[in-house]
């Protein structure tokens, strides 16, 4: 065998492994992970910071790889024709194309491309001051082939078009936290935690705010004894104040001020001023997104709310501690009463409150129930059913089973639910 061909064999192979090289940096790049790499950088990881610096032009980076790939490829082939034709004739470019493709499909493209997705970072690390040089030496011709794609792209729909079937970051994380929950990467409690916080920008007040009919409140005309004895044996520390009629509420009594009060007229209750206790109420719209009313809890100092329509009528009360449990789940201290509104029972159906908010069934049952219409069980089901049920009636819909229980006037108190088959069509009895 002559030296030439032996030289031309080991350029072949040499360009065989940079066209692997280039397809395993491609995979790599592409599948690192931003927040580990980002997390490195942070720590110090001046190989992080390099392949960050790369990822933060993608374009450039992809077009230093294409052109390299390409390149290296159509060099490996037009050497190996050259040779296989002078050893085999005009046969030959049947022979290199058959032999160069079944090579360069195993080991320079699916062989690397599997190890860079098992492991990207490492790979992404290694690669990035090769990629770099490599970026600096076929800049110009980077740039030629950038500024013809680039009016090409003109042609096409414009960046904000694209841009709108681009996953959102909020569904980015959301769909990697459910991955990694089905993976078991992440356990259940922590997913819902990690859930609520990306639903407080989606989620109002008006979803989770105590309803008007369901608040406790007191009347400032009482007198100062049975306000007290009221204040006494509640289980919140911070009570709507109203005058005149429930819903014009005038303030907020704290049980702590109520004990200061009392304190500087010497526990006399009958010299105890009660409007000089409360605070001014904080009225807020409904539509207020709960991300939003976090912060300004947090700024304001306060913990509780009022919220009102848009005719400025109280509807209801929402505290901090009300958005905390959106994240963390419910919230029980040792003063709390507890009702079991959600009962799982033997059969395999839950018997439910019709008051209990479907985000919170959905939770405790990994359930999937829809709350873009309704925000209660007993809403959902007028919703659907348009019509107030009576007790007995049952009805499927959302692959579940609502079974009315019981009914106070117009309000359906308790259900019985049950998932049942998808292809269920919607039936009452």
């Amino acid at each position: 065998m002559s030296v030439e061909i032996l030289l031309t064999l080991f350029a072949v192979l040499a360009l065989l492994g940079l066209s692997a090289f280039f397809s395993g940096s491609e995979t790599a790049l592409t599948a690192v992970s931003r927040a580990r790499l980002h997390a490195l950088e942070l720590e110090g990881n001046e190989q992080a910071q390099r392949v960050n610096l790369l990822l933060e032009e993608p374009e450039r980076l992809i077009g230093t790889i294409l052109v390299g790939n390409n390149l290296v490829n159509i060099l490996a082939s037009a050497l190996t024709t050259s040779l296989l034709i002078g050893l085999f004739g005009d046969v030959g470019v049947a022979y290199a194309t058959i032999g160069l493709t079944i090579i360069v499909v195993i080991f320079s493209e699916v062989l690397p491309k599997t190890y860079a997705i098992a492991f990207p970072d490492r790979i992404a690390l290694t690669v990035a001051p090769i990629m770099r040089v490599l970026i600096s030496v076929l800049r110009p011709a980077l740039f030629v082939i950038e500024t013809i794609v680039s009016n090409v792209l003109k042609l096409t729909p414009t960046r904000k078009d694209d841009a709108a079937n681009l996953l959102a970051a909020h569904d980015e994380i959301r769909g990697t936290i459910e991955l990694q929950t089905k993976g078991g990467g992440v356990a259940r409690t922590d997913a819902h935690m990690l859930g609520g916080v990306l639903d407080l920008e989606d989620l109002t007040v008006e979803d989770i705010m105590i309803h008007r009919t369901k608040m406790e409140t007191i009347c400032a005309d009482d007198p100062p004894q049975r306000i007290v004895h009221d204040v006494m044996k509640s289980q919140y520390t911070r009570i709507p104040i109203w005058r005149d009629e429930p819903e014009n509420i005038i303030g907020f009594l704290h049980a702590r001020n109520l004990l200061m009060a009392l304190g500087e007229v010497n526990w006399d209750v009958g010299n105890l001023d009660i409007l000089g206790v409360i605070a001014e109420p904080w009225f807020i719209p409904e539509a207020t997104s709960l991300k939003a009313q976090l912060n300004q809890f947090l700024k304001q100092k306060q913990q509780m709310a009022l919220v009102v329509d848009e005719y400025g009528e109280v509807q209801g009360l929402i505290t901090l501690e009300d958005i905390i449990e959106e994240i963390v789940g419910q919230i029980v201290d040792e003063h709390d009463v507890l009702e079991a509104a959600i009962r799982p029972q033997a059969d395999g159906t839950v018997n439910v409150d019709g008051t209990v908010p479907i985000r919170d069934l959905n939770r405790h049952m990994d359930w999937n129930l829809p709350d873009e219409e309704a925000t209660t069980i007993a809403g959902l089901v007028i919703h659907e059913s348009q019509t107030i049920p009576e007790p007995g009636q049952a009805f499927t819909f959302h692959g579940y089973r609502f079974e009315i229980l019981r009914k106070s006037r117009n309000k359906i108190t308790a259900l019985r639910v049950k998932p049942v088959p998808e292809d269920n069509a919607v039936a009452s009895t």
